[in-house]
């Protein structure tokens, strides 16, 4: 055998060998590449993409300012505005409307702070009363005894084209701060 054929033997080789490397060197690039796309794009789109959906925060009208009574404690009932029409019941919310004196109000949400059952408005002692562990609210949602850490949620309210609307963008948490 002469040099010459050991030489024309060794290329075809080693140009399968590089072409080999040059193949598994673009399919791994291309799997890494594929691989760090599927991690980040789960989080550009919890970043990015609060801003660009439709605000769900809302005013919520609960009718005319001038359908409470002054020193009164009333429930009323209303749909979440962030929830869809199929939600059926788990829809339906609830607040305390407080009529201090006409135009000026109070908005409880109905649940207990301490670990959110529904509370009941007591007007003979004017207490919220939680039938879970005891939790008791004054009239104004502060706090009387029991377990609950704090008083409870308020929404905030406006009184907008003769309308008591409340804030509905949020709805209260457990660890809600007052």
């Amino acid at each position: 055998m002469s040099e010459r054929d050991t030489v024309s033997d060794a290329t075809p080789s080693a140009t399968a060998s590089e072409s080999r490397r040059g193949f598994l060197f673009a399919a791994g690039t291309t799997l890494t590449a594929i691989g760090g796309v599927l991690v980040a794009a789960p989080i550009i789109g919890a970043a990015v993409a609060p801003g660009l959906l439709p605000e769900k925060d809302k005013w919520l009208s609960l009718g005319a300012s001038s359908n409470w009574t002054p020193g009164t404690t009333v429930l009323v009932k209303f749909l979440n505005p962030g929830g869809a029409p199929d939600d059926g019941v788990t829809r339906e919310n609830a607040c305390y409307v407080r009529c201090i004196e006409a135009g000026k109000f109070q908005v409880f949400a109905v649940n207990c702070a301490h670990l959110g059952c529904p509370v009941e408005w007591f007007a003979q002692s004017r207490l919220f009363m939680c039938p879970c562990h005891g939790g008791v609210y004054y009239e104004d949602g502060s706090r009387a005894s029991g377990p609950p850490p704090r008083g409870l949620f308020e929404f905030a309210w406006r009184i907008q084209d003769g309308a008591l609307e409340i804030f509905s963008g949020r709805l209260p948490g457990l660890q809600e701060g007052t």
